[in-house]
């Protein structure tokens, strides 16, 4: 199952919560306040995210935590990343030489592409998209066809 850790999801909710008030540093408690997620969590999911680049702290009597650079230009794939690593449907999807079976596979290549379009789709959305801080909503135009398609071929119950 394709499926992100409940650490990063809670990973997006912080980083959510700093987009919200761009600029502002934020203390680990106050978030965890906010977030209602508890401040272990909080603490060391913001050290991983400094340590991807992500957030960046201030130390001292007014420190805390504040994204590295604006919303708009934080993807989905750079969230999932910093917390999971790149997201890999298969070993070979993950780069070459991961599998035994590689050079005789016949569906490897395309998982790769598989791989490849989600990776696409997450680098789309952004960080202010997923927190609702932009205006123009995530348009997935392959996505959105094929799910018009699919209701449109299921028969409505009465």
């Amino acid at each position: 199952m394709l499926r992100i850790s409940r650490l990063t999801d809670y990973a997006t909710v912080l980083l959510a919560a700093l987009a919200g008030e761009p600029g502002r540093v934020q203390t680990a408690a106050a978030l965890a306040a906010q977030t209602h997620i508890a401040a272990p969590t909080v603490s060391k999911l913001l050290k991983q995210l400094q340590r991807a680049g992500l957030v960046t702290s201030t130390r001292g009597l007014h420190g805390g935590y504040q994204l590295a650079r604006p919303a708009t230009h934080i993807s989905a794939a750079a969230i999932l990343d910093a917390l999971d690593g790149p997201v890999a449907l298969t070993d070979c999807a993950a780069g070459h030489g991961y599998c035994g079976i590689e050079e005789t596979c016949r569906v490897g290549r395309v998982w790769q592409r598989l791989n490849l379009a989600i990776r696409r789709a997450l680098y789309d959305v952004s960080l202010a998209q997923l927190a609702g801080l932009d205006a123009a909503p995530a348009r997935l135009p392959a996505l959105e066809r094929e799910m018009k398609a699919a209701a449109a071929r299921t028969p409505i119950r009465s």
